[in-house]
């Protein structure tokens, strides 16, 4: 197979270039992302559905990964119950190497092909459960195997890589594919590649809690309530969606803990 996110930089002689040369070109292919990832919304549309509609069944949502992948489906997952307010066990994100991996490579961790699965089984999987494996390779033998672990025991797969036609996407029954050319460092697939599976994920996540009733509105009205911004931010719609004094929404806050409830209730 050949590996897109493999082949040589457009640009040469990266160390001659002027730190604005560097700033501009890097600049440029970052603009071409988004209009890759556009492409690949047919792709996602159907995964985010099946989430959603084994979400409501009272399924999980599980990223798998290795290396930079696998740090993005940690984040994602990890800014799932500050943002929407949901359980922990809603959103799980899984690294090869376990979470010492999330700051520090992890020497062969992302090559063990029975790690994932053994990841997963801590979890009591089920087929109400969605794993999705993040590979910018679509070939790191921890993902390609945890996925096929999981389709044999009848859990469905998505994938989301950066290459066409690869193992990973052969066992994800939902692959995504978003195809953003060579790096600007030959091979850095934490750039262009990297940011393509951020903004997919922010889709997948945003899209699914929004459709499982975690925002109203445009509002993050079950957002955790951990600093003084969101304490303010939390004030501030309160004030909006009831019109009360300031006072109030921040008694109302207090006293209930979340905006949703505190306009539930004030409206009762």
């Amino acid at each position: 197979m050949k590996k897109i996110t493999e082949q040589d930089s457009k640009y040469q002689n990266l160390e001659k270039m002027s730190t604005q040369q560097l700033l501009e070109n890097i600049n440029a292919e970052d603009q071409t992302i988004a209009f890759a990832v556009q492409k690949t919304i047919p792709q996602v549309e159907p995964l985010v559905n099946i989430i959603v509609e084994k979400m409501k069944k009272g399924g999980r949502l599980f990223y798998l990964g290795a290396g930079t992948s696998g740090r993005l489906g940690v984040l994602d997952a990890s800014e799932c119950p500050p943002t929407f307010g949901v359980s922990p066990e809603w959103v799980i994100g899984l690294i090869a190497g376990g979470d010492k991996a999330i700051r520090n490579a992890v020497e062969n961790a992302e090559d063990d092909i029975v790690m994932a699965w053994k990841d997963l089984e801590k979890y009591q999987m089920n087929d109400q459960d969605v794993v999705i494996g993040i590979a910018a390779s679509g070939t790191t033998p921890y993902v390609v195997h945890g996925l096929k672990d999981a389709q044999k025991n009848g859990i469905i797969t998505g994938c989301i890589t950066c290459n066409l036609g690869s193992p990973l996407a052969a066992v994800a029954d939902f692959p995504i594919e978003v195809i953003v050319g060579p790096e600007f460092v030959t091979g850095s697939s934490r750039m262009k590649a990297g940011t393509a599976q951020k903004m997919i994920l922010n889709m997948i996540s945003t899209s699914v809690m929004i459709q499982m009733g975690r925002v109203e509105g445009n509002k993050m009205v079950d957002m955790q309530l951990s600093n003084d911004k969101l304490w303010e931010r939390g004030i501030n719609m309160i004030q909006n969606e009831i019109s009360v004094s300031k006072k109030d929404a921040k008694a109302l806050l207090e006293k209930h803990g979340s905006v949703r409830k505190a306009i539930e209730h004030f409206e009762k």
